[in-house]
């Protein structure tokens, strides 16, 4: 029989990949999903059971019924922006919420949780690359919660002897190679996708920033592929060492106009750009250290040049699959 996992947010971009990856390995990855904002389309490897993280009692019996022996949490709110226009609801989504998981864990007997955290934990950088060292200092609501949520889980971890691993994303991007899944935001706020709707639709994109003391004037972000997101959860499903926390990042800077600028050479089209002040809260440079992951859970980046990522992102929105397509 195989091994049951909870996959909270698993019709969700980086979960619905994680399930691809469990199922691969031979577990049974069981979706948890209000569908607020995954897809039941995305759901591929696995049963869903529809549910949200605010509901504690619908939560715990679905890990009962999942039989479940750990939780992967994805599930929560992600706009740094809205997180800013409405703190509340990202409080109570992404620290009342998955305080409930854990909860709901520790009543079942679950000891071993998967955290998807950010690198916004990290804040305003004092120095680069960022590593787990740096000091967490984050700069807006969103960053706090997944703050607040990693204390937690750490509290969990040394007063209730559970395993907790929170992982630190830095910009994921990408599409399933295999092209099963991808990223399908409502509204899509990421890059990588609207730059794509802007060269293949002919139209204006609005780029923020453009005076950062940068090579070229525009942010610089580092981007890791999905599926590499995807392969560190499950590798960190064998962890059992209390509370650890690790940077999943590519360790390469790109800049807004650099990563326009390779989209344009691997599609043949100019994409038309409009200039916007900067927006409050974007930091010049976000740039990772993943030397942890790679030492300790043995993780290595197989997808995650931009050739590669860009390829993916294409191939899923040449299929139709957009925030934007009609």
């Amino acid at each position: 029989m195989r091994t049951s996992v909870l996959v909270t947010g698993g019709a969700g971009y980086v979960g619905s990949h994680v399930c691809k990856l469990l199922a691969r390995d031979g577990y049974r990855p069981v979706t948890y999903d209000d569908l607020s904002h995954g897809h039941r389309s995305s759901v591929k490897w696995g049963p869903l059971i529809e549910g949200s993280i605010l509901d504690p009692a619908r939560l715990e019996s679905a890990m009962r019924e999942s039989q479940a022996t750990a939780v992967l949490h994805f599930a929560g709110k992600i706009l740094v922006g809205e997180s800013v226009a409405d703190p509340r609801s990202y409080f109570q989504s992404n620290v009342t919420g998955f305080q409930n998981v854990l909860d709901s864990a520790r009543n079942t007997g679950i000891k071993t949780i998967v955290f998807s955290s950010s690198c916004a934990v990290y804040g305003v950088p004092q120095y680069l690359p960022l590593d787990e060292k740096h000091p967490c200092l984050p700069v807006q609501p969103y960053g706090v919660t997944k703050r607040v949520a990693e204390q937690l889980l750490e509290a969990y971890c040394h007063a209730y002897g559970m395993h907790g691993i929170a992982l630190r994303y830095f910009n994921a991007s990408g599409a399933d190679p295999d092209g099963d899944i991808g990223e399908l935001h409502h509204p899509e706020t990421h890059l990588i996708p609207n730059v794509l709707n802007a060269a293949i639709q002919r139209l204006p994109l609005t780029v923020f920033g453009s005076d950062y003391e940068t090579q070229d004037g525009t942010c610089i972000r580092d981007y890791v592929h999905v599926t590499d997101l995807a392969e560190a959860h499950v590798l960190a499903l064998t962890r059992s060492h209390g509370f650890e926390a690790f940077n999943l990042c590519s360790e390469r800077g790109i800049s807004n106009l650099e990563l326009i600028q390779a989209a344009e050479r691997m599609l043949g089209v100019k994409v038309e750009i409009k200039r916007a002040p900067r927006r409050p809260g974007d930091v010049p440079v976000l740039l990772g250290n993943s030397k942890l992951a790679e030492s300790v859970l043995k993780w290595r980046r197989t997808h995650s040049d931009l050739e590669s990522i860009l390829a993916s992102a294409i191939s899923w929105y040449k299929k139709g699959n957009s925030a934007h397509a009609p």
